[in-house]
């Protein structure tokens, strides 16, 4: 009993006060940028909010990755706004429940382990683009903004830097937004607000099933969305458990974040929510923050809910300046800062698969696309590593003997085929010694078979020893002549 009581209070609450207070940050951290990302996507904030509120709460009980919060996101807004100028927010809900059910999907076959191809500069080159994101984002409320704004911003940045000089009872965001509240309504400063950014709800969301056709046309207008914020979605999701996992030191199921996330969109869809995903600056705030188990999670989504319908009055007179100091300094704690320094210590195509995943993201303001531009490069630099350890050593003067070393495949199956010369040769007696060679696909045994068939056609008796036991089963599939 000890030990489940022991793994309830890792995964749950490891300390309840700092569990709330973390969440308590966040949900202060998540409400200006998810009414902006509502204005993207074409919705009222309140679809957002709503939305927020559910995915927080589903994810807390069915996610994978303790202390993540997960909510409308940017990227999903990017993806869904077409769809909704297009058709109308009904047929996003439909898109949402799509989303999710092929999100669930992908749990339940266990996919989530498809991030392990996702190399080390591509994470530090995601963590690093969005840093740069979240502070980009600040300034529509920094650029043109009065003398009060700034003197605010820089009078919040003091408290949360210095505040945990002092004591770290409390977090110094929260006493951020308290203290910069109350000095703005005591001197009547012309600050915005968080009710300048939307209109806040006035009522609790309501299940109810999307008002479209449930026929063909509607499956067809959705799918493409619908897949899209489905795989988006993912991938933001697995890439916030990654670095949660590196700043908590503690591992996660993917698989099972994946399903929950699908459960999350799902609910938020029937109650009138966007679909969304893991937001990687308010779960770095929560984390940052203390909160570690998913009571964090948890309180975010009732915090919400409560200063969306309960404390609205309130809620509305935080100033943006205070929500915009906690958004900096999220940035700043979210940068990799080593490795700028790193750049010129690591391979340079590391080096390049980093910067490459940084441009892409901010130039698209997409970070699917930056991660998908990382990977690619990963794959074909690491392709092209691998096919330059291909070594053929020729060895002997009546009978040649070619030792093959190394990995055969699709990249490297032309440098095999070059490194025999049949001007060379001269009808000679040859041994392909492949004790040291491995065959990987159809492109390398067709290449062996083919330097066969080539020397047999110049006279030369050739023999291959030494095939391990996949590439001769590779080689019998496809019924080549090749011993």
């Amino acid at each position: 009993m000890s030990k489940y009581l022991h793994h309830f209070r890792a995964q749950w609450a490891p300390s309840i006060p700092r569990e709330l207070m973390a969440g308590a940050v966040a949900t202060f951290a998540l409400i200006p940028e998810v009414i902006a990302f509502s204005f993207v996507a074409g919705v009222d904030p309140a679809v957002g909010l709503f939305a927020s509120f559910i995915i927080s709460i589903v994810i807390a009980f069915f996610g994978g990755r303790p202390a993540m919060v997960s909510a409308a996101a940017g990227s999903v807004a990017l993806v869904a706004a077409p769809l909704v100028h297009a058709h109308g927010v009904q047929y996003l809900f439909a898109a949402g429940l799509l989303a999710g059910a092929v999100q669930i999907l992908f749990g339940w076959l266990r996919l989530g382990v498809l991030l392990r191809f996702v190399s080390g500069s591509v994470r530090t080159g995601f963590v690093n683009a969005l840093a740069i994101l979240i502070f980009s984002a600040q300034m529509p409320h920094l650029i043109g903004a009065n003398g009060a704004t700034w003197a605010m911003v820089a009078l919040g940045l003091v408290i949360i830097y210095g505040l945990p000089r002092i004591t770290t009872a409390v977090p110094s965001p929260l006493v951020c937004i308290v203290v910069l509240t109350l000095v703005g309504q005591w001197l009547h400063l012309p600050l915005k607000t968080v009710a300048d950014l939307g209109l806040l709800p006035d009522a609790l969301p309501v299940f109810a099933l999307p008002n479209v056709p449930f026929s063909m046309e509607t499956l067809r207008l959705i799918a493409l969305p619908a897949f899209a914020i489905a795989m988006v979605g993912l991938l933001e999701s697995l890439m916030t458990a990654s670095v949660v996992d590196e700043l908590t030191d503690t591992p996660s199921s993917k698989n099972k974040e994946c399903s929950g996330l699908g459960f999350a969109n799902i609910t938020a869809s029937l109650f009138g929510g966007i679909a969304g995903c893991g937001m990687i600056g308010q779960t770095v705030s929560n984390v940052r923050y203390g909160g570690r188990g998913r009571l964090s999670t948890l309180f975010a989504g009732a915090f919400l809910l409560i200063l969306m319908v309960l404390l609205k009055p309130w809620v509305a007179q935080v100033p943006v300046a205070a929500l915009v100091a906690i958004m900096v300094m999220v940035s700043a704690s979210t940068l990799d800062w080593g490795s700028a320094r790193a750049l010129l210590r690591h391979p340079k195509l590391s080096s390049v698969v980093m910067l490459a995943t940084v441009a892409v993201t901010v130039a698209t303001d997409n970070l699917a696309a930056g991660v998908a531009v990382g990977v690619l490069l990963s794959g074909v630099f690491f392709t092209f590593k691998v096919s330059r350890l291909l070594k053929v050593v020729k060895s002997g003067d009546d009978v040649l003997t070619y030792r093959v070393s190394g990995q055969v495949f699709f990249a490297s199956a032309d440098l095999l085929v070059d490194a025999f010369d049949v001007r060379e040769i001269e009808g000679k007696p040859v041994t392909i010694d492949l004790s040291q060679a491995h065959f990987w696909d159809i492109t390398s045994v067709a290449a062996l078979d083919k330097i066969c068939q080539r020397l047999r056609k110049h006279g030369s008796v050739v023999e291959v020893v030494g095939m391990n036991e996949h590439s001769r089963a590779l080689v019998s599939k496809l019924d080549l002549g090749i011993e």
